[in-house]
């Protein structure tokens, strides 16, 4: 398909949400595709996924570099090579510096489970139990120099039940990651969405004003 954009994907692990964005561009009508998978770890098992896809999978090893300039350096000279328009964070555990996210502004996406503005960081399963919340989730947004900000592009909630533990929930969380990531990249490649100063602005997308989500369903 022409004009489709091209994503790379940067992980640190397993890469279970890269899989789910590479299925989803398997399909010819899907508005992105994934031209790279770069781990900062070269034992990574998401490389594996990706290159068994035909995806170019690069290992890009942070501990070979002296400093985060020139990691990021490397990493920036890999998606440069591979064309790369729209960069998507994927389980990468690696904090970024402002230069290499103002190089990719309103074109550098992540995913972190949690309703974002709430629970930023680390922990955000226990957070939410412990303080006895009844919904969780997940969101993408723009990335930004601070931890977990940058406008929400789209989001996902899952109730929280009663016993859930953190594995419980962090399952059922990781589920709804998988379903919403590749919504929230095809928005954001085929143009329906931006990043506008605080907020994401949407073009020829609909809301529903009566979407809800009720927990409990029954007395």
């Amino acid at each position: 398909m022409a004009g489709r954009r091209r994503v790379g994907v940067l992980i640190s692990g397993r890469g279970s949400n890269m899989a789910t964005l590479v299925a989803a561009a398997a399909d010819p009508a899907y508005p992105a595709e994934i031209a790279v998978v770069i781990a900062n770890r070269p034992d990574a098992a998401g490389l594996e996924t990706a290159a068994r896809a035909g995806i170019p999978a690069v290992a890009v090893d942070h501990k070979a570099y002296p400093d985060k300039p020139g990691f990021e350096t490397a990493m920036t000279a890999v998606l440069d090579a591979h064309g790369v328009e729209i960069v998507a964070l994927a389980g990468f555990m690696r904090l970024l510096s402002s230069t290499f996210i103002d190089r990719w502004r309103d074109r550098l996406i992540n995913i972190h489970p949690s309703l974002l503005p709430a629970y930023r960081g680390l922990d955000t399963h226990a957070r939410a139990i412990a303080d006895g919340a009844l919904v969780a989730g997940c969101s993408v947004h723009f990335v930004r120099p601070e931890v977990d900000t940058g406008p929400v592009i789209a989001q996902a909630v899952v109730p929280i039940l009663p016993g859930d533990d953190t594995d419980s929930l962090s399952r059922r969380v990781l589920a709804a990651e998988h379903r919403l990531y590749p919504h929230a990249l095809a928005l954001v490649a085929s143009g329906a969405v931006r990043a506008g100063a605080e907020r994401a602005v949407y073009e020829g997308v609909d809301f529903d004003p009566q979407a809800c989500l009720m927990t409990p369903i029954s007395p």
